[in-house]
């Protein structure tokens, strides 16, 4: 079956063509590899190209740099070179096969097989080159299962996985980008009975392919599958007993209410709020540190009732995380929403939901009126004063942030002589 990106608008670029020229010379070979021309063919949007070639890296950084382009060794012991033009990267990879693994990373030898490359890659829609005039090379069926949409290994779906088990999660992020209907049943079954290699992966890698799966359009299918073969639970134990659910109404909400994918609020969505199991969550999966504290302040910030008033709502903002709050709120919209159609009671929450978001995202932190040097005339120092600070700014809160300066130094008095 034959094919061709001639039509994308960066083939075109002189950098890229020049790149090419320069490994083509001479009887070498080079083409464009792998996500950029499975995304042409799918006219999806390409953020990088990379190139496979005949040359060994060496002569790669040799023709690149005699073209004019600048190299970096990036991964010269697999293959890889990273040549840069104009800040722009492209990752050139010699042609090369596996002659060891251990589930996480791979020896290789490099060679000159084009099919022995492509047999060495995940999936067969991942294993498509093409030429610098846009013509596609597939040996291995990419272009049929990218037709169907079907996400296969290539060969043996076992012996992919045992190659490294990071291909597990990506079995599942690949299909929620780009499967439609059910996963190949080879390639779930694979998962299934492997999924305990994922125990040899580390926390980062881990978690990065978990966060690329939660930022496709719509996940939902791929966790529901994950939670079908036990995958999920595997990777993500906080999930166990709780349940997808929530999720498919989140994704629904994203698109009617123009909300941008929030791959951490899906997590919520999909996780207990449980504060202390939150911040074992980012202590496992090694999250950065404004992950792990925006999990564990959604969840340790109580439910937020849909009949709460916006005045009382301003008070909770101000003695509670504002971030964690509307992460509440969302999921709490989005799950009203998606019961809306059945449920009169939830249509109404929703509306209530919907007011309180609306209005905690306008709403600015107000400024506590006093200082401790405000009270100094009163004599008043050390933990007294910050006892007493205390006790005035949430009279203050409990105000409705009304009372002025004058009239709490006349409380802080009245306090003082009590």
């Amino acid at each position: 079956m034959s094919a061709t990106i001639s039509g994308a608008y960066w083939l075109n670029d002189p950098q890229l063509q020049q790149l090419l020229a320069a490994l083509k010379a001479d009887g070498e070979e080079a083409r464009i590899a792998g996500g950029a021309v499975r995304n042409a063919l799918l006219d999806e949007p390409v953020a990088d190209v990379d190139i496979a070639t005949t040359n060994l890296p060496g002569e790669t950084v040799r023709r690149a740099e005699a073209a004019g382009f600048k190299t970096v060794p990036t991964g010269a012991e697999h293959g890889t070179i990273t040549v840069i033009s104009g800040g722009k990267p492209f990752e050139v990879t010699t042609l090369r096969a596996d002659v060891e693994t251990d589930g996480r990373r791979a020896k290789v030898i490099f060679g000159r097989d084009w099919k022995l490359d492509a047999e060495r890659r995940d999936f067969t829609i991942n294993a498509l080159y093409a030429n610098a005039d846009g013509s596609v090379v597939d040996l291995v069926g990419g272009i049929a299962d990218l037709e169907s949409r079907t996400l296969r290994f290539i060969g043996d779906a076992e012996t992919r996985i045992r190659e490294d088990y990071l291909r597990i999660l990506r079995f599942f992020r690949f299909f929620a980008w780009y499967g439609k209907g059910r996963p190949d049943a080879d390639g779930l079954k694979a998962c299934a009975r492997l999924k305990t290699g994922l125990d040899k992966l580390s926390a980062e890698r881990v978690w990065s392919e978990l966060k690329r799966l939660l930022d496709a359009p719509d996940p939902s299918r791929a966790l529901l599958w994950m939670r079908q073969a036990g995958v999920l639970t595997a990777a993500l134990p906080e999930s166990e007993k709780w349940g997808i659910d929530a999720i498919h109404a989140l994704v629904q909400a994203e698109r009617d209410l123009g909300w941008p994918v929030d791959p951490l609020l899906r997590l919520e969505s999909i996780v207990p709020p449980d504060a202390a199991r939150m911040k074992t969550l980012g202590e496992r999966l090694r999250l950065s540190n404004a992950e792990t504290e925006r999990l564990v302040q959604w969840a340790a910030t109580a439910k937020i009732e849909p009949v709460v008033t916006e005045g009382e709502l301003a008070k909770r903002l101000y003695r509670g995380n504002v971030e964690g709050a509307k992460d509440r709120l969302r999921l709490d919209l989005a799950s009203a929403r998606g019961r809306a159609e059945q449920d009169d009671k939830a249509l109404i929450e929703a509306g209530g939901y919907f007011r309180l978001l609306g209005f905690a995202g306008k709403w600015q932190k107000p400024e506590f009126p006093l200082r401790g040097g405000d009270l100094s005339p009163l004599g008043v120092e050390g933990a007294a004063l910050g006892s007493l600070l205390k006790g005035l700014e949430g009279e203050w809160v409990d105000s409705g942030f009304s009372l002025q300066r004058d009239a709490l130094l006349k409380r802080a008095a009245e306090r003082l002589k009590a």
